[in-house]
């Protein structure tokens, strides 16, 4: 009985040790699977990661040959200039077979000098600019982990009288000679080059995004709010920032954009009222800065914050004249054009445009429009290739005006109130113009060429976490080569879009600061991104 026994169990077992080796192959098998599929990802990660990289490579490559060129152009330009000088002074020496030639010292073109006469000048207090300067960064810097620095700064003395000088700043002054012809030649050594962008508008439907590797947020030394954030159009070390304190914070960039020290810290307040600047705009020659307050209760409504030590004159100039006639002036912009000159627009519906006469602190303003726009001027700006004024109103309208006819060019009508507008800095029928939240989501930002009427190219926006509509504090920012955007919004990012992205989202949001971001720009040269927020802090985040 035994045996039987012992005979009839022995098939059993060998089955159960049957399906534990079958178990085990499957076993081996969905492990190999598994490692298999993890090792095609990684594989495809990795292709992504390399195609991009040499997206980067070729596209640095290209800029990196674009700036040589234009580099050695200057250089030529330069050199054509000096032999102009050069030959009138060399004289044949009489009884001789030589000739005797006048040397010049090199021409030492100081892009923050002054405009007024040279016998009135003294030392300029900003640097002298070093044309290396304007060349892009393309290595080295880029990948370098951003040094710890302290974010304590002392605070900025009231109506100081100078600008600190910066690090390794000498004491120079340059000859009257070499003003003159500085004055004479930087507007047409800085006309830009203009570059087709429109047909790259919607043309990819993957974005192309940028890598923030490294930010410190730094304290503004403002007691309130801050309102602008411009940087130097000549000197890419300096930036400036105002606030509702009204003071004005003159600042420069450190540790190739790790860090920025303040120079200066001065009250701009109004002198009557004592109402904080509005707006700011940088001089093109980069040496003072010119404010907006208010129209209301007969107050001076600009204001200019000399940069330079001038004997016997005062730091902040108030203009006499005051063509607005009620309300905030909402914006002043520089116009790109040879002759300095700018525009103001304001809450009582005007564009009015200042023209330079004799020296930077006497201006005569004309106004442009008073009754085109039926409600305030939120916006201004100036195109490149013609002489005329864009203006952007809470009527919703966009007006073009051709300052050299005195008429309206074209008018764009939209769907919600307009709040800024930005010409691209590169292609020069490239524009864009901020909205108001709208019932459509995403479309706070509308492109447009100046060629096409009524045409929108693209639209870009972001959904809010916050319930507060869009202000008219949030600003928009183009990137140096005209490619992305950038924009603050009511939360605490930092919205960054590519006209190429053909979707209405952003292609990517960076988290910046604590509180909501009122603007963030695109420096020249470094690749850096500054930003001002509510929570009292400037932003300097490297990218790639």
């Amino acid at each position: 009985m035994s045996a039987s026994t012992s005979i009839l169990k022995k098939p059993k077992l060998e089955q159960h040790s049957g399906e534990e080796e079958n178990g085990g192959e499957r076993e081996v098998g969905t492990s190999l699977q598994e490692q298999e599929e993890a090792l095609v990802a990684l594989i495809e990660h990795r292709a992504r990661e390399v195609d991009h990289l040499k997206r980067r490579i070729s596209y640095y490559q290209s800029q990196l040959q674009e700036t040589e060129n234009k580099l050695h152009d200057s250089e030529s330009r330069l050199a054509r200039l000096r032999a102009q000088r050069i030959a009138p002074s060399a004289k044949a020496s009489p009884g001789s077979g030589t000739k005797s030639v006048k040397v010049i010292a090199p021409i030492n073109i100081n892009e923050g000098s002054s405009r007024s006469q040279p016998q009135a000048k003294t030392e300029l207090l900003i640097p002298a600019i070093n044309p290396k300067t304007f060349q892009p960064r393309i290595s080295g810097g880029f990948g370098t982990k951003a040094s710890a620095v302290s974010t304590t700064q002392s605070s900025p003395s009231r109506h100081t009288n100078t600008v600190p000088k910066l690090k390794g700043e000498k004491n120079c002054r340059s000859s009257p000679e070499a003003e003159v012809e500085a004055r004479g030649t930087k507007r047409k050594l800085e006309q830009k080059e203009h570059k087709e962008l429109i047909p790259l508008i919607r043309s990819s439907s993957s974005p192309s995004t940028i890598d923030c590797y490294a930010s410190n947020n730094i304290s503004s030394q403002h007691k309130r709010k801050l309102r602008s954030l411009i940087l130097c159009p000549v000197n890419d070390q300096l930036f400036a920032t105002s606030a509702l304190d009204g003071v004005v914070n003159l600042w420069q960039i450190q540790s190739r954009g790790s860090s920025a020290s303040l120079l200066s810290g001065t009250d701009c307040l109004s002198p009557k009222d004592r109402r904080w600047p509005e707006d700011l705009a940088w001089h093109p020659l980069g040496n003072s800065l010119f404010c907006t307050y208010s129209a209301d209760g007969g107050d001076s409504q600009i204001s200019i914050l000399n940069l330079n030590k001038i004997q016997g004159r005062a730091r902040i100039t108030y203009l006499e004249d005051k063509p607005h006639v009620k309300g905030i002036i909402n914006s002043i912009s520089f116009m790109p054009w040879e002759n300095a000159c700018f525009a103001t627009g304001g809450s009582d519906h005007a564009v009015v445009f200042w023209n330079e006469k004799d020296n930077e602190y006497l201006w005569k303003p004309k106004t442009l429009h008073r009754n085109l726009h039926s409600s305030a001027v939120m916006g201004v700006a100036g195109l490149q290739q013609k002489h005329i004024v864009l203006s952007a109103g809470a009527d919703r309208r966009i007006i073009g005006f051709d300052v050299q006819s005195g008429r309206a060019d074209f008018k764009h009508q939209l769907d919600n109130k307009c709040m800024s507008v930005v010409p691209n800095p590169c292609d020069f029928n490239l524009f864009m113009v901020q909205t108001g939240m709208c019932r459509i989501p995403e479309k706070q930002l509308r492109l447009f060429d100046i060629r096409l009427r009524q045409t929108e190219l693209h639209s870009f926006g972001f959904k809010q976490e916050s319930s507060d509509s869009q202000s008219a504090l949030i600003n928009q920012a183009w990137s140096p080569d005209g490619l992305y955007l950038t924009s603050g919004s009511v939360d605490p990012m930092i919205h960054v879009f590519d006209i190429r992205y053909n979707s209405h989202k952003p292609s990517q949001s960076v988290r910046a600061h604590n509180k909501r971001v009122f603007k963030a720009v695109w420096h020249s040269s470094l690749p850096l991104l500054i930003s001002i927020s509510s929570d009292l802090l400037i932003g300097l985040h490297k990218i790639t």
